[in-house]
């Protein structure tokens, strides 16, 4: 990760206040030669205070706002973060190489696996080269192609879930888009090899779905993983896109709904405040999680892997038969 840009949401906003007063109570003090320790104390002591009561009752809708916080940790942080000698392939060999989708083998530790992501940019300029972490079909056929070569050499699969969906223009429509996605879905659900997926932002739509068919996976607690984004859910429902507050708690779209649900296995802590407020820790609990289940993963029989993969997904949902 580089740089340092401020970035405030607007629940955020009494934090920053305090923050602020507490630097120039310190400003004040430095220049004036005055001591002030207990005032600084019981500014710190409200800091603390106001921080838990902010995160520890955050709405679906300010949730979502952390999914998309500019610095948090994308992909390509957990992948240069966990795993060793990441040599990144290209390429659907049909079309071209999109780069809202990465991939390529790596180690973790001794393990060869295969780490597939959708990355995003930090600035306008690679944003634009990455698509704003929105695939095209080129995408989803270059991380099935990866797919398809890992389960040639049974290696494990780990992929990073990161979109606001796919991307719905119109030369990703004439190509086929949806046929892609839909491919990857079916494929993925009888690769014979573990797969482990990880939200760790946006999980929007089939979008996310494309790599998102695993025998785990794993939810950070500020992330989403949803059908369709507020944004768009308000503005079917509503017609009203300001509607996305409403929309974000009707969808049941954070980690604790979908835990609930039987939609994930497990939810990733997160710092205080948001992933991006310590990168270096998520990073070590997702290469914490993955030294733990891939092994567990790797001794199941191929038969069995396939079964549970196959009772997991039937589980999902709720329906009446009339």
């Amino acid at each position: 990760m580089s740089g340092s840009v401020t970035y405030l949401l607007d629940f955020e906003k009494p934090l920053a206040a305090l923050q602020e007063e507490l630097e120039r109570l310190k400003k004040l003090s430095e220049e004036n030669k005055v001591p002030v320790t207990e005032e600084l104390e019981a500014i710190k002591i409200k800091i603390k205070k106001t921080k838990r009561e902010i995160y520890a009752h955050l709405t679906p809708w300010q949730k979502v706002k952390l999914a998309r916080h500019p610095r948090r940790p994308y992909a390509l942080d957990y992948i240069r973060g966990i795993f060793e000698n990441f040599q990144e392939l290209h390429g659907d060999r049909r079309f071209m190489d999109d780069q809202a989708l990465i991939g390529g083998v790596a180690y973790l530790q001794q393990q060869p696996v295969m780490v597939l992501g959708q990355q995003k940019g930090r600035d306008l300029k690679e944003n634009v080269r990455r698509n704003f972490g929105c695939p095209n079909p080129e995408g989803y056929r270059k991380a099935l192609r990866l797919m398809q070569l890992a389960e040639q050499f049974s290696l494990p699969v780990v992929s990073f879930i990161d979109t606001p969906g796919a991307y719905p223009g119109i030369g990703s429509e004439e190509r086929h888009i949806a046929e892609a996605i839909a491919v990857n879905l079916r494929e993925m659900s009888a690769l014979k090899t573990p797969v482990v997926a990880i939200v760790i932002g946006e999980g929007g739509s089939g979008g996310a779905l494309g790599i998102g068919v695993a025998d785990r996976v794993f939810v950070f607690e500020n992330a989403y993983y949803s059908v369709i984004s507020p944004e768009g859910c308000a503005a079917i429902l509503w017609k009203d896109a300001t509607k996305a507050p409403d929309a974000a708690a009707v969808l049941k779209m954070s980690a604790a709904d979908l835990k609930q649900l039987g939609v994930i296995d497990g939810i990733l802590k997160e710092p205080l405040g948001g992933a991006h407020t310590d990168p270096k820790a998520c990073i070590k609990t997702v290469k914490n999680l993955l030294e733990e289940k891939i092994p567990i993963l790797m001794r199941l029989p191929i038969e069995t892997l396939l079964q549970q993969r196959y009772e997991k997904f039937r589980r999902m949902g709720v329906f009446e038969e009339a």
